[in-house]
């Protein structure tokens, strides 16, 4: 597997991409969900698996067909990761 995006991390049988996002409050973990789903919407990718609370978001990659991430999950996790940005950066 290529390079991992920042934070993620490689985990279980087959490998599957883990990260875990955490925010100060919970309109910002609201925010990052809504342009979490609009990305998924634009891209046709989608998370195995999300899991939140008020100030954490959990969030698992698999590859297509239970396989192990490609190209295009870890392309997708950087995306992901861009969502964290601030504006004007």
């Amino acid at each position: 597997m290529a390079e991992l995006p920042k934070g993620w991390e490689a985990r279980g049988k087959p490998l599957a991409l883990f990260r875990r996002f955490e925010f100060e409050r919970y309109g910002t973990t609201r925010d990052f969900l809504d342009a979490l789903a609009a990305l998924s919407d634009e891209t046709g990718i989608h998370p195995q698996n999300i899991n939140f609370g008020s100030t954490y978001v959990n969030i698992t990659l698999e590859g297509a067909a239970g396989s192990e991430p490609g190209e295009q999950e870890l392309m997708f996790a950087q995306r992901i990761n861009d969502l964290r940005k601030p504006a004007g950066n």
